[in-house]
């Protein structure tokens, strides 16, 4: 029996009388083979539609790309409606561009359960999976976050492990890598990306350049991935004891300086986070992380002169930037401004509804 969280649960099946039995374009209707049909509560058999038959074969090669009919479904879908995979592929991106996840992810689904041989909508799955991470990480929602980061992560290996990689993915792959800063897969995968011999040369020189990063700034050292391991893992003294033995040795890499001053700040060490947040940028940080990690250093220490001039830099750079917006709006309470800390918190409600964080001060500012 279906459970309440069952994506299947609306579905049922029909039967078609032999009779029937006949050619839809390039499949045959095939009666002793039953059809699906997604319903609602209030469903009569009278309502029939070929748009609820497809609708609810997508859904089961959503869910269920090993049913036992999968391989009709396909069929009979592409015969009866040629465009279907145009039509669904622009649908899922603008719904994924408006934030309307939930149906972008079963879209993408559908597309990969309907294109088995197709690794494009679940490159597709794999971006989803990234912007809802950091839809999650600018709401406080670590878990979900970490969820969302962990089905990238395994949609990207599972896509590199095709016998062949479109360069996208090589490409993707390595942002997300890169992103996570880990630094051998990013590294891989650039490097892979430039094998395949991709055309467009400002992604070529955008793919070179990171690579030089990498080995310029020694990014594969054992010290440097140690550290970064400890402080995502909460073991902020050993990150930082590995990192400083690591800047001993290079005290030019910019990201290593990051990385330190992120285990003190989330030691709510600010002095020293702020001393190696400016390191960071004099090293060659132009990152918005940097200065908003900066600013909020600056906002606990009471510089609230030097904490706005990050912030609104920052901005300058990232103006949809919701962790910049709202450390704005805390700063402008901090100062005893309330209607200007207002404006910021209503700015970030407009990119993200369920701010918890932005709610929760315009609910103190309005009592």
């Amino acid at each position: 029996m279906p459970q309440a969280n069952d994506p299947l649960k609306n579905i049922v099946t029909i039967t078609l009388p032999p009779h029937l039995e006949r050619d839809l374009g390039d499949v045959r209707l095939d009666p002793s083979i039953p059809l699906p049909v997604e319903t609602r509560p209030d469903w009569k058999i009278d309502e029939l539609s070929w748009e609820q038959i497809i609708a609810a074969m997508l859904k089961i090669l959503a869910y269920r790309r090993d049913h036992e009919h999968a391989d009709y479904y396909r069929n009979f879908i592409l015969a009866v409606r040629p465009s279907i995979v145009d039509e669904l592929s622009e649908t899922g991106v603008l719904k994924a561009r408006n934030r309307d996840f939930e149906i972008a992810d079963e879209i993408f689904r559908a597309l990969a359960g309907l294109l088995p041989e197709d690794d494009r909508p679940l490159l597709n799955q794999a971006l989803l999976c990234e912007q809802r991470a950091d839809a999650y990480e600018a709401l406080g929602k670590t878990e979900l976050m970490q969820h969302q980061t962990e089905q990238a992560f395994e949609l990207y290996k599972s896509l590199l492990a095709s016998d062949e990689v479109m360069p996208e993915i090589y490409l993707n792959a390595g942002y997300f890598f890169l992103k996570q800063r880990n630094y051998d897969r990013a590294r891989s995968a650039f490097e892979a990306y430039l094998q395949s011999g991709p055309d467009d040369e400002e992604k070529r020189s955008e793919a070179q350049r990171i690579i030089g990063e990498i080995d310029s700034q020694n990014l594969l050292d054992t010290l440097f991935k140690e550290a970064y391991d400890f402080v995502r893992l909460g073991k902020e003294e050993e990150g930082i004891e590995r990192m400083r033995r690591f800047l001993a040795k290079r005290p030019d890499v910019w990201n290593a300086w990051f990385l330190l001053g992120w285990a003190h700040r989330r030691l709510e060490q600010y002095t020293e986070a702020k001393e190696a947040f400016l390191k960071a940028i004099e090293s060659g940080s132009t990152e918005t992380d940097t200065l908003n990690e900066l600013a909020i250093c600056r906002m606990e220490l009471g510089e609230y002169d030097e904490c706005r001039q990050d912030l609104e830099t920052a901005f300058q750079r990232d103006p949809e930037n919701v962790k910049i917006i709202s450390n704005m709006g805390v700063l402008a309470m901090k100062e005893g401004k309330p209607s200007e800390a207002a404006s910021f918190f209503r700015a970030v409600l407009e990119y993200e509804p369920e701010d918890p964080i932005a709610r929760s001060y315009l609910d103190i500012l309005q009592d």
